[in-house]
């Protein structure tokens, strides 16, 4: 869902926060951020707990320390309980910027003990005290509360002892250390899915619109729809035409039916394979009212069937607005392709439900077509084939160094792939690994503007004509066109969607976006992708890194390729990072094995 964008700073609340940060030795450039992020009572908070400055973007735990002894001289120590609660919240946070929504407490010691806090049981308590963390038993027969944790023996780790006297069999409770809001937002989606399950009744006969199915995995999923109400399904980009299908079976029968997907691109495409634009939006577009049928009288969406497409870049908190707007009777299908990249945001929702087998799984026998869909099938098992490309559908271009990598990337766009295939450079997509570095996204970008689009960058570094990504909440990338600028501020062309960014925001929120990341890419196709691999890009790639990169373009892919045997160890021994996540035993514990079962 979109996210509002925050309230003006008042004067007076800039100026007092300006005077603290001066009196602590903090940059006064810090002033806006720290009144973003804290309000208007930024100034005040930051006097009587200095550590608050850690809740600043960018602001290191040392840089905080040395405030707060400017302002509290020997009153405070590194066991300040002041600045352990913040030091824990720092810690949940980062680890939430990876995608877990909770962290072993055993880790959350150890790191504390590496910013040289002496006991970091007692910090680790006081945090839960202090209401900045929540405490939970993974495992065993029941969560601890905070008195069971104060109680409970512990070994010389921090890790609590079993109870002697418990049977021997009980698997061991793991404690797990999470924020409030990622918790809140993972037992209220475990509720509504679990909702979903229960209030699903039997509505209309679908056994001619499965009998009608175009392929025998659509025809597999309507049935699996039509006495479910939840159902997961999986498969590649050629199997997004059967959540296609199965909207249009269901329109057919009378049901409102809809299809929600990732991205404005994900949404042309669905709304494409339908035949029918009413039938396609975006999540963001869906929650935030700007698309879709609306809410009914009891506030809900006005909704009997939801696909939604590209499901893994489903956040936690995403998930539970979504699933809370649905209501009872509604039926839930989470569609996408489980080897490709997770959510920019915590959870991991898609590969939790299909772990937790909470639900139906319909997984698509339909095969991406073409060598490139040769090509990404096998690297999503973890093998990199060479294969044939008659039509010099996909390219390997090697590369010695950065400085080659962005010269021959600039000439694949501006020249090669155009002349070759027809493909103009606006439709073709670059992908690299990160943002920094001699071949990241920022040195792609400013090298391919100069060639495509050369100007002074009058509008804040933009030009009538550039490509960008805007940014208007974590986690989503929207790729657009600058058009103009006025006092209004920046006006884009996202995909045929006029967006108007405030000036204030132009510099936090958009990026040229000729080059962008993988996990900005997600969710989307072009017509020709460039992936650039450039040496010291080996330590970002993973196979999900790699299947996302590979699978971006429809007709052409180039590989720019510099990392030598780092691609093929990626794909066959790089796995997705593991999340610490709580949806999988709570669907579990809601939805007994009974509840699901597997089809495809």
């Amino acid at each position: 869902p979109e996210v509002p964008a925050p309230q003006a700073a008042s004067p007076e609340a800039l100026e007092a926060v300006r005077a603290v940060l001066a009196r602590g030795g903090a940059p006064e450039a810090l002033a806006r951020p720290a009144v973003d992020a804290l309000g208007e009572q930024a100034a005040e908070l930051l006097r009587t707990d200095p550590w608050h400055l850690l809740a600043v973007s960018g602001v290191r735990p040392e840089q905080a320390d040395g405030f707060a002894r400017a302002l509290l001289g020997s009153e405070c120590g590194p066991d300040d309980g002041r600045r352990t609660a913040a030091l824990v919240g720092r810690l949940l946070e980062q680890a939430a910027l990876r995608g877990h929504t909770a962290l072993d407490a055993a880790a959350v010691r150890t790191a504390l003990a590496g910013h040289a806090v002496r006991d970091p049981d007692a910090a680790v308590l006081n945090a839960v005290e202090e209401g900045v963390a929540l405490l939970f038993g993974e495992g065993g027969d029941a969560e601890p509360d905070e008195t069971d944790a104060e109680d409970g023996e512990q070994d010389e780790d921090g890790v609590r002892e079993a109870d002697p006297t418990a049977d021997a069999d009980a698997a061991p409770v793991r404690m797990l250390l999470g924020l409030d809001r990622y918790a809140l937002a993972e037992e209220s989606l475990a509720d509504g899915l679990a909702r979903l399950v229960n209030t699903c009744e039997k509505t209309a006969d679908w056994t001619e619109a499965a009998a009608g199915a175009p392929s025998p995995s659509a025809a597999e999923l309507i049935r699996t729809v039509a006495s479910a109400g939840l159902v997961v399904h999986s498969g590649g980009e050629a199997a997004r035409a059967e959540p296609a299908a199965l909207i249009a079976a269901a329109r057919g029968l009378g049901l409102r039916a809809l299809g929600a997907a990732h991205s404005e691109d994900g949404r042309r495409r669905l709304a494409a394979a339908t035949g029918d634009p009413a039938t396609a939006v975006t999540l963001a577009g869906l929650l935030s009212g700007a698309q879709g049928p609306g809410r009914d009288e009891d506030g809900a969406l006005a909704l009997d069937l939801l696909v939604v497409l590209d499901a893994p870049q489903l956040d936690v908190e995403g998930a539970a607005v979504l699933v809370e707007a649905l209501a009872d009777g509604a039926r839930l299908v989470l569609s996408g392709d489980p080897g490709g990249l997770g959510s920019a945001g915590a959870g991991r929702v898609f590969a939790d439900v299909l772990a937790a087998r909470a639900c139906p799984q319909v997984v698509s026998r339909t095969p991406d077509p073409g060598p490139i869909g040769e090509l990404v099938s096998g690297i999503g098992i973890g093998e990199l084939n060479q294969v044939d490309a008659p039509g010099k559908e996909v390219v390997i271009v090697p590369v010695r160094d950065a400085g080659e990598a962005v010269h021959r990337t600039v000439q694949l766009v501006a020249d090669s792939v155009p002349r070759a295939f027809s493909i103009p450079a606006e439709e073709t997509q670059v992908i690299t690994v990160g943002h920094g570095g001699a071949a990241g996204t920022r040195a792609l970008n400013e090298a391919l503007k100069q060639r495509l689009n050369p100007g002074p960058g009058r509008f804040g570094g933009f030009d009538p004509g550039d490509r960008v990504v805007h940014v208007p909440a974590p986690g989503r990338a929207v790729p657009g066109v600058v058009r103009s600028a006025d006092g209004e501020g920046l006006h884009l062309d996202c995909g045929g969607v006029p967006v108007v960014v405030p000036q204030e925001r132009v510099e936090s929120s958009v990026r040229h976006g000729w080059a962008l990341s993988a996990h900005q890419a997600a969710g989307m196709r072009w017509p020709a992708a460039v992936v650039v691999l450039p040496g010291d890009a080996a330590q970002g790639l993973s196979r999900p890194w790699v299947y996302t990169a590979f699978g971006r373009g429809e007709r052409h892919l180039s590989v720019v390729h510099g990392v030598d045997r780092a691609l093929p160890h990626a794909v066959a021994e790089v796995p997705a990072q593991e999340r610490t996540t709580r949806l999988r035993p709570l669907l579990e514990a809601l939805l007994t094995p009974d509840a699901a079962s597997s089809t495809g």
